[in-house]
């Protein structure tokens, strides 16, 4: 009896190794899913610490040198289109379309739309563009360079790739990219899964929280705007929010449209800049160029301008038409680089608005409701957009009026631009991905 009790115990365990083991798919795909939030919450860290030091010292450059950015910016913009269409076609713009469009055909097209090589080039040439001016930021690629590091680490660990996977890898990307699991988590449901499955839940929240806790751990507990205590009485909040959520929620539907149709539509203008994509590249780069040379606020992130308005400080009212220029020049442009961060700092300009229209209120609350609300027109995710503003200025007791403006703008910016930005632009990358096939 007792033998027959060992033997199947010995029988059970070796049945146990097989399934859970070290050599067991389960075990691999663990693995993989813990070991690549890791790297992508150390990867998150290190891109943004050379971006920063990158746009920091252009901006040294351009105050030394008020005129050299009419020289170097453009030169700039074409030679990183030449690199780009050239060495790495799929790492051209936000690279957040890249992902979505991944995530519909993980196994034939996954591969080629977040390849580490691809990726990796991207932060190099969204360094690039903060080098010479552009309006860019680098959330967008931080989610395509996470995905691309957890799609490798599960080849390396020949674990299947799915479309889970790569919406975790650029969930966690978010998550460390501004120090905010929850924005990640919520941006995972809004914009990366077309169909949210429950299974990808656990994923998702493993891989955030584990970059979260990486990035936590080395950059310590920083609130990306800075601590904001926003506060409006009942009856202001629902007035500016109202007013912030119909004007902000045009606004950012209109650049949204603008830069889908450069993307998508067919003309004579847009047959152009498909035929010179070098050209037009040098085109934007001069039009960046003259606008932050004429107002010394709209290079790269524009962050510094953006902070101040948040925390109470004047900027010219002029500061969100020539943000959103700058942005909208430099998305079309072609070269690598997100649109996140350059859309909060002309939400913030936005808001910077919206306090000469409503003089009596609290200033920074009322920045805020403007930002989220032209931040939701753009990128048509109200969650997300009021859980990055909440976590990244630590103002989660104004969730309520934010919440707010951002649903009234998700409803205004489609009477502008129906579909939405990152969804359209990447059925272009789906196609031209199905086209040239597996890697």
């Amino acid at each position: 009896m007792s033998g027959r009790g060992r033997r199947w115990t010995t029988r059970r365990f070796r049945a146990l190794l097989r399934h859970s083991g070290p050599t067991s798919l389960i075990f691999r795909r663990r693995l993989a899913l813990m070991g690549g939030a890791i790297l992508v919450g150390l990867a998150a860290l290190a891109f943004a610490w050379v971006a920063d030091e990158a746009s920091e010292g252009f901006e040294r450059i351009a105050t030394r040198h008020r005129w050299l950015p009419l020289l170097i910016t453009p030169l700039g913009f074409a030679g990183i289109a030449w690199i780009t269409r050239r060495f790495a076609p799929f790492a051209g713009g936000s690279g957040i379309p890249q992902v979505i469009a991944a995530t519909r055909l993980p196994e034939q097209i996954g591969a080629r739309l977040v390849d580490l090589r691809t990726a990796m080039l991207k932060v190099l040439l969204t360094i690039a563009g903060l080098l010479v001016g552009a309006s860019v930021g680098r959330e967008g690629p931080t989610v395509q360079i996470s995905a691309a590091i957890l799609a490798r680490v599960h080849a390396l660990l020949q674990v299947p790739l799915r479309a889970s996977v790569m919406v975790a890898g650029g969930a966690a990307g978010v998550a460390a990219a501004f120090n905010t699991p929850l924005a990640g988590i919520s941006f995972a449901i809004e914009e990366l899964a077309a169909a949210y499955e429950q299974r990808m839940t656990l994923l998702v929240i493993t891989a955030v929280i584990i970059s979260g806790m990486v990035s936590l751990g080395l950059a310590g507990d920083y609130v990306y705007f800075g601590a904001v205590a926003a506060r409006l009485s009942l009856p202001s909040a629902m007035a500016v929010a109202l007013f912030a959520g119909v004007l902000g929620g045009l606004s950012g539907g209109l650049f949204s449209r603008l830069a889908l149709a450069a993307a998508t539509s067919r003309n004579r203008f847009t047959d152009w800049t498909r035929a010179h994509p070098i050209r037009f590249a040098a085109a934007c780069g001069v039009i960046v160029a003259l606008i932050g040379v004429a107002t010394g606020l709209t290079w790269g992130t524009s962050y510094a301008p953006a902070r101040h308005l948040i925390t109470g400080g004047q900027e010219p009212l002029w500061f969100a038409p020539a943000k959103f220029a700058s942005t909208l020049a430099t998305s079309i442009s072609g070269i690598p680089g997100g649109i996140f961060a350059p859309s909060l700092a002309t939400g913030a300009g936005f808001g910077n608005l919206l306090r000469w229209i409503f003089p009596n209120e609290q200033g920074s609350a009322v920045v805020l409701l403007g930002m989220v609300a032209y931040f939701t027109g753009v990128v048509r995710a109200p969650l997300t957009a009021v859980i990055i503003i909440s976590e990244t200025t630590g103002s989660r007791g104004f969730m309520l009026p934010l919440l707010g403006a951002a649903l009234v703008a998700d409803g205004a910016a489609q009477r502008i631009c129906k579909e939405r930005l990152y969804h359209g632009l990447s059925r272009a990358f789906h196609d031209r991905a199905k086209a040239a096939g597996p890697l």
